[in-house]
């Protein structure tokens, strides 16, 4: 069993920047892949970034590629978000994920093991 606990939500403007952390519980987590989803009231969870298990290898959504950054602190069980250029449509819960297994279908949500309760980031005009 794995749990997330993400912090570093928040109200920002437009354009500013935000930190988002993920904190695992439990053993393993260096041979974890990790994903940061975000979901608005109405829509799918929707792929943001994700990161393997080694941080060798980083994937983003096309929405946010050259703002976002995903990292992991293997030492501390964290994985990171930083949002720059943070725009309104940007705003939604965002959640960490945890997958298990080797083989690992980055951008689909169903390929994920565990979830966390997620973290609401409200960005204004």
């Amino acid at each position: 069993q794995v749990h997330l606990v993400e912090s570093g939500g928040g109200l920002v403007q437009a354009g500013g920047s935000l930190r988002l952390s993920c904190l695992a519980s439990g053993r393993g987590f260096t041979d974890y892949h990790l994903g940061w989803f975000r979901r608005t009231p109405g829509k799918e969870r929707e792929f943001v970034a994700a990161i393997n298990w080694s941080g060798a290898q980083s994937y983003y959504a096309d929405s946010v590629k050259g703002l976002f950054a995903i990292s992991r602190d293997n030492a501390e069980n964290t994985v990171y978000l930083q949002m720059n250029g943070l725009k309104p449509e940007d705003t939604a819960v965002y959640y960490c994920a945890v997958r298990k297994a080797t083989r690992w279908t980055v951008r689909d949500p169903e390929n994920y093991d565990y979830w966390g309760q997620g973290t609401q980031v409200t960005v204004s005009s």
